[in-house]
């Protein structure tokens, strides 16, 4: 058995996880905590700024001009309803925003784990998983502008 100096950034334990020192943790887990800062700061703005009373957000400008509802309509009244924990009218409002608080927090969990251990977030941004996000976005704003697509109206 040989001694490790955790604050050596190289040593690694049995299970390939980084031994640097407290420091280095607290350092890995900086950006991920601020962007957790920056959303939570922006949800309890959203909360407390009702974006169901007019004038306090800019309208949507493309359902201005062409009253079509775009992928984000209704994701300011999803976040306030989220906030206060109506869940129901956060679906009703943008439920393809509720997915996306959802995945946020999973990779962002995901995220502070392998920081933490020492080891990048691994996200695989590939051009089939790309073309699939966008391919989904286009599909739930050609659904809830059809007649038969009204319940996913904000």
């Amino acid at each position: 058995m040989h001694d490790v100096n955790a604050d050596d950034p190289r040593a690694t334990d049995s299970q390939g996880t980084t031994l640097s020192g407290v420091g280095s943790v607290s350092r890995r887990l900086a950006v991920p905590a601020g962007v957790l800062a920056a959303v939570v700061g922006a949800f309890a703005y959203v909360g407390a700024v009702d974006p169901n009373e007019p004038g306090h957000y800019p309208a949507c400008p493309l359902l201005q001009v062409t009253g079509i509802y775009c992928p984000g309509c209704g994701g300011l009244r999803s976040a306030h309803a989220v906030v206060h924990g109506d869940f129901a009218a956060a679906l009703q409002d943008n439920a393809l925003a509720v997915v996306g608080y959802a995945l946020f927090a999973v990779v962002w969990t995901v995220w502070v784990i392998r920081a933490a251990r020492g080891r990048p977030i691994g996200l695989d941004l590939s051009p089939v998983r790309l073309w699939t996000a966008g391919a989904l976005l286009l599909v739930f704003t050609v659904v809830r502008n059809l007649p038969f697509g009204g319940w996913l109206h904000p």
